[in-house]
């Protein structure tokens, strides 16, 4: 068993769940004219090879990718717009980052990591 396993640990340490994911989302937001709502979320990872200036964050809903752009002063939080069509009474989404990592002998590798589901409920109509 140990046999199967050792080749792949340095490759489990360098991209497991080091990631967190925090929703800076208010969990319900007034129904606004152009059904565009915004969300933000904080991304920190203990991933020492990750290559911070690689990230590209997304927000997905609807089966969607809506490209985010980082929050202006800061260096780990991210923001965008997440479309809800009217009458809907919210929308289910999630964080994506795509970013590459220093893998040993392989140079730059792509990695990514995905949230938990968040939900948005739309107030009024």
């Amino acid at each position: 068993m140990w046999k199967k396993i050792l080749p792949a640990l340095p490759v489990l340490l360098l991209t497991g769940c080091a990631s967190t994911f925090t929703n800076l989302t208010p969990l319900e937001q007034p129904r606004n004219a152009n059904n565009l709502y915004p969300v933000e979320v904080a991304f920190n990872s203990q991933q020492q090879s990750l290559r911070w200036d690689s990230i590209h964050p997304y927000v997905l809903a609807n089966g969607q990718l809506y490209d985010m752009r980082l929050t202006p002063l800061m260096t780990n939080r991210w923001e965008g717009f997440v479309p809800v069509p009217p009458g809907a009474d919210g929308v289910t989404y999630r964080y994506k980052f795509d970013y590459l990592y220093n893998d040993l002998g392989k140079g730059a590798t792509p990695g990514n990591a995905l949230s938990p589901q968040y939900k948005l409920t739309i107030l009024g109509q």
